[in-house]
């Protein structure tokens, strides 16, 4: 890697006293149609053209790249550094930050033991339901060279001002179905609906709570506007062959099948986590409620609310911190994370910080960030300006982080 990137790192995170400033990702999905909820301008959602479909998702904190097929752009799903040198905008891709800074960055716990930045997190944006799917556990997915996938979801109310056609997720299978009826399904795939969530339940999305989808764990997200921490990873197969009246390709039922697996179904019934995806407590089990992470009096009298979000999860976790209309307030955490702004304007450390509106294709903003493990420990002190407006962001964490105890 070439000097001038080194110092351009170090630069940028110099620039922001150990919080670096990123640019929007955004990345199309061709099986998706957009919920138009991610504050892009209504012009960009098929700006990439047609044949790639709409833009459906914006990637957070990612160095994962996009696993979008052979039409897939260069550093697509790739969080890109902004880097203001005296009015001059440098960008190099988070991913190559961390491989440069390593532990100045990241702390020495996460990079000692994974060499990288091992989550990201996402808002996934469709206007319907997605097919009926999985995420390949670790040892199912190096098959194919890749990572396993637990993910999490929350619905952040500021994002969820319409459902969209169907706020309503499937999860599982139902107790009492049998290995050869959800067999079945899958050797029906290419001829039509294959009925397979009629073997499910589904669940009204509410904003404000989310779910835990471990590997293995059959779902059919629904159409609320959603938030998505996950492992570091892309993997994914779809079990469903038709979603409103649309066709899924065949192709994406064996995506993530190594290609001398492919027409192996019994390949796919073991991707399936027989016990996870049957169990009769699932709501007690998976559902979240957003849960305080210090004491609510306390937190109140200091001028601000913080809840844990997502937090079933080793492989990562979540929170949602509101800074009350003109308070300032030193926030600590024990790890680095990504945040993205969800509401309100201000200033966090020397950046100033604001929820914007809505957003061109390839323009800057100041709404997400990556907070280094050694600010995160000093504290970032957040003030908001606003004298009516609540601040209020999501913070992504990687695995096992030191403050999750419940």
């Amino acid at each position: 890697m070439q000097a001038t990137t080194h110092s351009v790192v170090v630069k940028a995170l110099e620039q922001g006293n150990g919080i670096l400033r990123l640019a929007p990702t955004w990345v199309p999905r061709s099986f998706c149609v957009p919920g138009r909820r991610i504050k892009l301008h209504p012009d960009d959602y098929y700006v990439l053209g047609g044949v790639r479909g709409g833009i459906d998702e914006r990637w957070l904190s990612s160095t994962t790249p996009a696993r979008n097929g052979p039409l897939t752009g260069e550093n697509e799903g790739l969080s890109m550094v902004v880097f203001d040198d005296g009015g001059s905008i440098q960008q190099i891709t988070l991913k190559d930050a961390i491989d440069e800074l390593q532990s100045a960055l990241i702390g020495d716990r996460l990079w000692n033991q994974y060499r990288a930045w091992p989550m990201y997190s996402k808002f996934f944006d469709n206007m319907g339901p997605l097919p009926h799917h999985l995420h390949h556990n670790d040892e199912q997915a190096a098959l194919t060279g890749q990572l396993g996938k637990p993910e999490a979801y929350y619905f952040p109310p500021q994002l969820n001002n319409h459902g969209g056609d169907y706020p309503y997720t499937f999860i599982g299978i139902a107790p009492g179905t049998s290995k050869e009826q959800i067999k079945e399904c899958l050797m029906n795939f290419t001829k039509g609906d294959n009925k397979i969530t009629n073997y499910s339940s589904a669940y009204r999305l509410e904003p404000g709570t989310g779910w835990d989808v471990p590997p293995g764990l059959l779902h059919a997200p629904g159409s609320l506007c959603t938030y998505e921490p996950q492992k570091a990873s892309d993997i994914f197969a779809m079990y469903q062959s038709l979603v409103n009246e649309a066709i899924v390709p065949e192709e994406l039922l064996w995506n993530g099948t190594p290609a001398d697996r492919i027409g192996d179904y019994d390949l796919l019934m073991e991707a399936i986590d027989w016990e996870l995806n049957t169990d009769p407590n699932m709501m007690a089990n998976r559902y979240m409620v957003p849960l305080p992470v210090h004491d609510e009096a306390e937190m109140a009298a200091e001028g601000y609310r913080e809840v844990w979000v997502c937090y079933k999860s080793d492989a990562f976790s979540a929170k949602e911190l509101t800074v009350m209309p003109g308070q300032t307030v030193t926030i600590k955490d024990s790890a680095a994370y990504g945040l993205i702004m969800m509401q309100g304007h201000g200033k966090m450390g020397v950046w100033n910080v604001e929820t914007p509106a809505l957003i061109r294709y390839g323009q800057l903003t100041n709404d997400e960030f990556f907070v280094s493990e050694q600010a995160a420990l000093e504290g970032v002190t957040i003030t908001n300006h606003s004298t009516c407006d609540p601040l209020v962001m999501l913070k992504h964490f990687g695995p096992n982080n030191p403050d999750l105890v419940l």
